[in-house]
């Protein structure tokens, strides 16, 4: 490192490291795309003109520091985007973007241990970054007519593949779920003659593995989704009747054992990922049709029963949309007539009222997230003609449910969906 220090911390191997009194600071003001940072270095980040991405040492010891500074109050226009170099950021690995856009804003990041990796010291909006990636495709699979095993990928603009031979246990009425970012596990079900708890993890191209023995009680009729970024939760769900056991995926995609259940037991409900690291489960048949919900925090944590909000409704389906981790439940069975009615839920878990459906009622539909923040629905049970449809219905990002598209594959109900792919 060149330049004078002037003030000195001792680490804990005994070498000196420099505080931000006695940086060096480069004296030559950075306006490239791309900027690689050396520790113990402050540098001016003029973004006039363009995004900047700073690359961090790919190696650090404990106190190394260094300081970005928005040298022409622009990182509101261009914003810097922070890559970790196979470090760790705030704790998280450096698969997350870090981005900091906030007009004269100074970063200033101290390195800690392998476990945090590099933490700021000081900068004027920490909350916003790391954000964690969304996922880009997503894929159906299973489901009754059979029942089969076959799957079908979405693409990131929301277009349905044709049908993909099927790999595991044909089955109907099981779960899905993201796990570890960008992939994406099916769980439990009812082969047509015994409920199963067999599982088939999905790498991040897209392809369904073969049946792995499951862990937990076999059932069907439950839900599932992400919770802590990179993990998931099975839970609800029917044995012969109604149970609230639950089950965890961590983010190698391994099943653990049954968990004790929290709140009504009950089955054929939704569940979808909210504020980006939460789940939530709603809805369900409990003797008859219910709105309760209940909440799941980002360690897996399943709460007790919210009173419900909107028409009490089974044979739902749910996914996440927007940036900032909504969800939105919609399309069901009430226990007397089909409907189109959804509820948006704000990135804290708060439920809305129903918004009246402009598609055809339909019920047991596929349901995940594409795109980043889109959504979208398909194939399921369609009251006009009592007949399996392959009609799908993309989400805005602002959870506006579109009309009904033609389909791709075979016509079905009961098949889960789940995001997967970090690659558009």
């Amino acid at each position: 490192m060149s330049g004078q220090i002037t003030s000195n911390v001792f680490r804990g191997s005994g070498v000196i490291a420099a505080t931000a009194g006695g940086l060096n600071w480069v004296s030559t003001v950075v306006t490239g795309s791309t900027l690689t940072a050396e520790a113990g270095n402050g540098y001016w980040i003029n973004t006039t003109s363009n995004t900047c991405t700073i690359t961090l040492p790919s190696s650090a010891s404990a106190g190394d520091q260094i300081v970005f500074i928005d040298y022409a109050r622009t990182w509101g226009t261009y914003k810097i985007i922070i890559d970790s170099n196979g470090l760790n950021y705030q704790g998280d690995p450096d698969t997350y973007p870090v981005e900091y856009d906030t007009d004269g804003e100074t970063l200033s990041i101290v390195y800690v241990d392998a476990t945090k990796g590099w933490i700021p010291l000081n900068d004027d909006d920490v909350t916003d970054a790391p954000a964690a990636p969304q996922t880009q495709k997503g894929i159906i699979a299973f489901g009754s007519g059979g029942p089969t095993n076959v799957s079908n990928l979405v693409t990131s603009a929301g277009v349905v593949g044709s049908d993909v031979t099927g790999v595991g246990t044909g089955r109907e009425d099981l779960g899905a779920a993201t796990y570890d970012l960008d992939k994406a596990i099916f769980v439990f079900g009812h082969d047509g003659s015994n409920y199963v708890s067999l599982s088939n993890l999905v790498n991040n191209s897209g392809v369904v593995a073969t049946d792995t023995t499951g862990v937990g009680t076999a059932r069907s009729g439950l839900s599932s989704a992400e919770y802590g970024v990179d993990k998931a939760i099975f839970a609800y769900g029917t044995t012969g009747s109604a149970v609230n056991m639950s089950n965890l995926v961590s983010s190698s995609g391994v099943v653990a054992s049954d968990v004790t259940g929290v709140g009504t037991a009950r089955m054929y409900l939704g569940a979808s990922r909210y504020g980006l690291d939460k789940a939530i489960f709603g809805y369900g048949l409990a003797g008859s049709a219910v709105s309760i919900t209940n909440l799941v925090t980002n360690v897996g944590v399943v709460g007790t029963d919210v009173s419900g909000v909107g028409t009490a409704r089974r044979n739902i389906s749910a996914t996440g949309f927007g940036s900032t981790g909504q969800a939105i439940f919609a399309f069901a069975y009430t226990g007397s007539v089909f409907t189109s009615l959804s509820n948006i839920v704000s990135n804290t878990g708060v439920v809305a009222a129903d918004v009246a459906g402009t598609s055809g009622a339909k019920t047991n539909r596929s349901a995940t997230n594409y795109g980043g923040d889109k959504a979208i629905f398909a194939f399921g049970y369609q009251e006009s003609g009592d007949t399996y449809v392959n009609v799908r219905n993309l989400v805005t990002n602002v959870g506006v449910i579109g009309a009904d598209l033609s389909g791709a594959g075979t016509a079905r109900q009961t098949a889960p969906g789940a995001g997967y792919s970090l690659t558009a």
